[in-house]
């Protein structure tokens, strides 16, 4: 517990994390509402939607979907790039070493990271809950819509977008102990998210094995679970997977990246 309150400490401290946050918060809002309510007045409409759906995705009931339609992706990318950041640039530098040789064992210092970036991952989705549902509220009441609160629906998909951003926290701390590095990490993080899961996926209409796979990579697996509980209508969203299936792999997923992380800090020199 010292541990997790000191990383905690270093985290809430650091401008980056509350920099990822806010550029996060931003994206959701601006995509989920801005573009979406000057589309429902007078603006243009250029992913053809009716405007029902226009509405239904902005309603405060519907909140749930569109605070997990963004995490397969975008929101993943940015959630990677913390937790790469935060471990990754302990080698740079030099942190490992001095927190070690203050005396946590190898396994606490990493146990504490992890449990810092979950909570810092929990606060993230409950603050994208709080400021979508207040976007919502807010646009419901301009155009008076009848609206409620949402129900047990949202409770779901809040559930399945924390485990999809734990995914890429579990992800991220992976590449940062691989890489010993905060740069090659990041890079090759968003390689992942952004370019080459997209790519596998146009590979993947020409060959059938490869667009098996694409189902259950990180991303895939990401994507069906946001589409399983209503994320629908967002880059990286899909359809391909039943939601048991999809969370099963994402947890598979958070399994073996932060086991193959803990294993490589506790049996690998730092330098």
């Amino acid at each position: 517990m010292g541990s997790v309150k000191a990383e905690l400490l270093r985290l809430w401290k650091w401008p980056a994390t509350w920099v990822l946050i806010g550029v996060w918060l931003v994206m959701t809002l601006t995509f989920g509402y801005v573009f979406n309510y000057l589309a429902l007045n007078g603006g243009t409409n250029r992913a053809d939607l009716s405007q029902q759906q226009l509405i239904s995705s902005m309603q405060p009931e519907n909140v749930g979907a569109a605070v997990v339609r963004g995490l397969p992706m975008f929101g993943g990318a940015i959630i990677l790039v913390l937790a790469a950041l935060a471990v990754g640039s302990g080698y740079g530098w030099g942190t490992w070493k001095t927190t070690l040789t203050a005396g946590p064992r190898r396994i606490s210092a990493m146990a504490g990271t992890l449990g810092a970036l979950a909570i810092i991952v929990l606060v993230l989705v409950a603050l994208t809950f709080v400021v979508d549902l207040s976007a919502a509220i807010t646009v419901a009441s301009l155009e008076g819509w009848d609206w409620s609160l949402p129900g047990f629906e949202a409770l779901k998909a809040l559930v399945a977008a924390l485990l999809i951003a734990l995914m890429w926290t579990g992800f991220g701390v992976f590449l940062g102990v691989v890489t010993r590095g905060p740069a090659l990490a990041v890079g090759l993080g968003l390689m992942w998210a952004i370019v080459t899961e997209n790519l596998l996926r146009g590979v993947g209409s020409l060959l059938g094995p490869v667009e098996s796979l694409t189902k259950v990579l990180p991303g895939g697996s990401a994507g069906n679970l946001a589409g399983a509980v209503g994320g629908a209508g967002a880059p990286g969203v899909l359809t391909d997977l039943s939601g048991t299936t999809a969370a099963l792999f994402l947890a598979g997923y958070v399994v073996v990246f932060v086991g193959a992380a803990t294993l490589l800090k506790v049996r690998r020199d730092l330098v």
